[in-house]
């Protein structure tokens, strides 16, 4: 039995560590958003970690792609839902016992708990092995599951814990209450004969009578009446007890180290399937991009913003989707346009794809080609803050500089909007710096500028500009479309619009 983890190939990271923290540029690209969102159902299995814990080579995210491609599989999904299901009424049991006061009480809750758990695992393993995998992580599973509920352990735990709950379940005694005084005895064996006094006396009944039933609490804590009564019932029957009370002392360790973390790491795949239905239910597309950590020439054909989209999807709408494309030697977008346009969003767009493919999940799109980055760094608009004394300009560059420093060849950069506070000249001749070091470092990068000028520095860089409604180009299109940019199109149809192009103006003006 071989199988370490459903998550990672090695299985060595696949307990998230406390002091991972959230990754810098996660409130740029709104991925904090697309995880609570994500996760806000399964907060007990504290998954959060796992979206700071990016995969490094394509095998590792081929092996994601195949358990959730697996798990796309409605009878499948729905074991594992019901194992998951199972696995938390087992926890809910081992959280009660420690709640508990009394022995007697702590004890059974652990036997309970045993059982669901024997219950619980023996129905994956029936489920899984009527399934079949493409997935290497999900058959080495299976095999170890299968080979577990053959165990002597496993066999040996559950069948003493259903000897003894059979056990305790066949205890017959009697309660004898005598003022303040209360006596447990044995079963005396004499007959039940409220039935027989309930018919006799319902000839005599008339109209509607006060019930006198006694219902007992539904709290799971005992009194000190019901523990004293308990306590003299193990006294009655103390060789059952007393192997009660050894079987809970030995067997606290009983959960299965490796079908826990498996029960939580597949609620990963699981949460974000569940996160995407309404998405693909209203239309959006995704697929299962191919990756790479050598070939820069990335695509995607109908991305979109997946932050975005969940707000959307749940208000009965859906964002508009976009291309684009790199091809050698390719390597930096520069998208312009008019405000409001959309410019911000599709540079969310190209750094949550990427991302979303280093964790091995599905993304936005009908089809993708995707580069695995060594980290995202990103310089999105801050508010100046009086802390560090430094105004919009030096802010921009010292961001900047830290970037650079922390920058590979590997790396992924989105820079939305530098340089707004500065002179045009000073902006330009500062760009162009920071886009030489890009193109040296031959970085993958989004820029999104209203300097026109940086899309055309080399041919490693491409225009691409958001659109408006030629008829109101007050109108937004949000569409993001590869084309040059000359700063006139816009200009031109606001010109348009308002009767201001020269020949307009000749005409009003004109003899």
């Amino acid at each position: 039995m071989t199988f370490e983890s459903i998550l990672f190939q090695e299985g060595t990271d696949r307990t998230a560590k406390a002091e991972l923290r959230v990754p810098n540029f996660f409130v740029d690209l709104n991925f904090d958003q697309i995880v609570a969102a994500l996760t806000s159902d399964k907060t007990d299995y504290n998954l959060t970690p796992f979206f700071y814990m990016p995969l490094d080579n394509v095998d590792a995210v081929i092996f994601r792609h195949e358990v959730m491609q697996d798990l796309e599989t409605e009878r499948l999904c729905r074991s594992i839902k019901a194992f998951a299901s199972d696995m938390r009424s087992v926890q809910a049991n081992l959280s009660q016992l420690e709640k508990r006061y009394y022995e007697h009480q702590k004890e059974w809750w652990f036997l309970d708990a045993v059982n669901l758990y024997g219950a619980a695992v023996g129905r994956l393993a029936q489920d899984l092995s009527q399934e079949k995998y493409s997935s290497r992580g999900l058959r080495a599973f299976c095999d170890y599951v299968t080979q577990y509920v053959s165990s002597a352990r496993y066999l040996s735990l559950i069948g003493e814990a259903k000897q003894l709950k059979e056990a305790l379940a066949a205890i017959r005694y009697s309660v004898f209450i005598q003022g303040p005084k209360v006596d447990v005895h044995h079963a005396l064996g004499k007959p039940d004969y409220s039935a027989e006094v309930e018919a006799t006396f319902e000839r005599f009944q008339q109209g509607a009578t006060h019930e006198y039933v006694f219902k007992f609490s539904d709290s799971p804590e005992m009194n000190h009446i019901e523990a004293k009564i308990l306590d003299g019932v193990a006294y009655l029957y103390q060789d059952i007890f007393l192997q009660l009370t050894n079987y809970f002392t030995n067997n606290k360790d009983f959960l299965d180290p490796t079908i826990t973390a498996f029960d939580r790491e597949i609620q990963f795949y699981v949460a974000y399937l569940d996160f995407i239905a309404p998405m693909k239910k209203a239309g959006l597309a995704f697929c299962y991009p191919a990756v790479s950590v050598s070939r820069k020439e990335v695509h995607d054909k109908e991305g979109f913003d997946l932050a975005l989209a969940d707000k959307l999807v749940k208000k009965g709408t859906i964002p508009v989707c976009n291309d684009f494309y790199l091809k050698d030697p390719e390597r930096v977008i520069v998208v312009s346009g008019p405000n409001q346009g959309g410019k911000t969003t599709f540079a969310r767009t190209f750094g949550q794809l990427h991302y979303l493919a280093s964790l091995g999940c599905p993304v936005p799109g009908t089809e993708a080609q995707l580069y695995l980055p060594d980290t995202i760094l990103t310089h999105f608009e801050r508010e100046e803050h009086m802390t560090n004394l430094r105004g919009k300009l030096e802010d921009d560059i010292v961001r900047i500089h830290a970037i650079f420093q922390a920058a590979t060849p590997r790396s992924l950069v989105i820079i939305n909007e530098i340089f707004a506070s500065t002179t045009l000249r000073d902006a330009i001749s500062l760009s162009r710096k920071i886009a030489a070091t890009i193109m040296d470092l031959d970085i993958l990068c989004v820029w999104v500028t209203f300097l026109d000028e940086i899309s055309a520095l080399s041919d490693k860089t491409v225009s691409m500009t958001s659109t408006v409604v030629p008829e109101n180009p007050a109108q937004r299109t949000f569409k993001i479309v590869r084309r040059r940019a000359d700063g006139l199109a816009y200009a031109m149809a606001l010109a348009e619009k308002y009767r201001l192009t020269y020949q307009m103006i000749k005409e009003r003006t004109g003899p």
